[in-house]
């Protein structure tokens, strides 16, 4: 395939990473919100407080991570890979969540 040049066109897929990490969050959010609906419904408990706070708190942490993401798709036509590291804070952000909605379940 000799005409093949090196230079790859990333066409849309930037954009389209920029908007899945844009509705990740958001959905983060909803989820977030409802967890802190749910632990509070019957009445507020100190590990109602506690886990909700550790819920927002791991919230804020994967919305750093995803904005810093967002950012670095827009600067340029052809974004760097995920870091190991941007990728574990985003995965033990959403994690850690689904291990404080289910102690707020159960």
């Amino acid at each position: 395939m000799g005409g093949v040049s090196a230079e790859r066109d990333p066409g849309l897929q930037p954009e389209r990473t920029r908007l899945a990490w844009r509705r990740t969050t958001l959905s983060y959010a909803v989820a977030a919100v409802l967890a802190l609906r749910n632990a509070l419904h019957g009445g507020v408990t100190a590990t109602a407080l506690v886990v909700s706070a550790l819920c927002g708190a791991l919230w804020l942490g994967f919305v750093g991570a995803a904005h810093r993401r967002i950012r670095a798709l827009a600067a340029s036509g052809r974004p760097a890979a995920l870091t190991p590291r941007e990728a574990t804070v985003a995965v033990l952000c959403i994690v850690a969540t689904a291990v404080c909605a289910a102690v707020l379940v159960f």
